[in-house]
């Protein structure tokens, strides 16, 4: 279903600020429709397939590692490292690359940012397509750290079996002690443990290969820190902001793709989201679950994304 494999035409280092720098790069089409694509996690970082989503031939589409993930340095760093930057960080993206409008396309903590992103900034934001959808609230954050294991019942006793007994009363406390200690020989077990628990939980099927990539040292030591680092201070908003934030973008041609078994993001959140919002198209994808790979889930966004270039072509955005 994905486009060819494809090279980026430019890419580079953005500096920040004194102590980080930004990866970027951009492929398709130069002159082509703007469209900027905005990675999960916290942490994760692009991988050369989420290229693959944009249909060459007419967008130009801008890929990012965010503050501490990827290619960005330093990886795994957690000062200043806050929605509030990274929101900012997009915004300095976009001037330097002399955009002055995009169509941002972002999943799981992606759609978070996508959504913080548009409604400071909505007059730069020509679209939006969301998909497994995560808002950044308490209750979505206690799911992830025991409500998933609910369906992984394996996987979560391998995910807490690194804390003794005695502290899992505060799981998240007790794996971020953990994830900032210094020493790596005490992190790096602790951001494998929660990364092979998150790559477990994403597909509908098994997918061993998610999990060995979540897992991974180079992965994990910046998903694992970065997601902790996030939970511990609930993403940097007040409960309900981005629900609240709603009327700032309600005009904005918006897509939201959910899966029916997503286990790390429940539909319960994207259904909140699209009641609350009802100009915004809404898709529920069965036998899918959180993945982007998740075939279901992927047709149904690269449909958007071929949506989104027809109207633009009849004129009607």
């Amino acid at each position: 279903m994905l486009y060819p494999p494809i090279a980026p035409f430019a890419s580079g280092m953005l500096p920040l600020d004194g102590l980080h720098a930004m990866y970027w790069e951009q492929c398709g089409l130069p002159q082509g429709y703007p469209a900027l694509y905005l990675h999960g996690g916290p942490g994760d970082g692009c991988v050369p397939a989420c290229r693959q989503l944009f249909d060459p031939g007419f967008y130009r589409a801008v890929l990012f590692d965010q503050r501490g993930s990827g290619r960005s340095t330093p990886r795994g760093e957690l000062r200043d490292n806050s929605t509030a930057h990274l929101v900012a960080d997009i915004e300095r993206l976009r001037e330097h690359l002399g955009i002055e409008r995009w169509l941002v396309f972002g999943g799981s903590w992606g759609s978070t940012l996508a959504l913080a992103y548009a409604q400071a900034h909505p007059d730069r934001v020509s679209g939006l397509i969301l998909r497994g959808i995560f808002l950044g609230e308490r209750s979505e954050i206690d799911w992830f750290l025991h409500g998933m294991g609910q369906f992984f019942p394996e996987e979560w006793q391998r995910f807490v079996a690194p804390i003794p007994e005695a502290e899992r009363g505060d799981l998240l406390a007790a794996y971020y002690r953990r994830l900032t200690d210094p020493d790596p020989a005490v992190h790096l077990p602790a951001c494998r443990a929660w990364g092979r628990y998150e790559g477990a939980c994403v597909a509908l099927r098994p997918n061993a290969d998610a999990a060995e990539r979540a897992g991974s040292e180079y992965v994990a030591l910046s998903l694992a820190r970065l997601e902790a680092h996030y939970f511990v201070n609930r993403v940097f908003l007040p409960e309900g902001a981005l629900l609240d934030g709603l009327a700032r973008i309600r005009h904005i041609p918006a897509a939201i793709v959910q899966g029916r078994y997503d286990v790390v993001c429940p539909p319960a959140t994207a259904l909140r989201l699209a009641q609350a919002w009802p100009q915004a198209h809404y898709e529920l994808v069965e036998a899918a679950g959180h993945s982007l790979w998740e075939p279901g889930i992927l047709e149904a966004l690269l449909r958007q994304l071929e949506r989104f270039r027809d109207a633009h072509l009849a004129g009607r955005v």
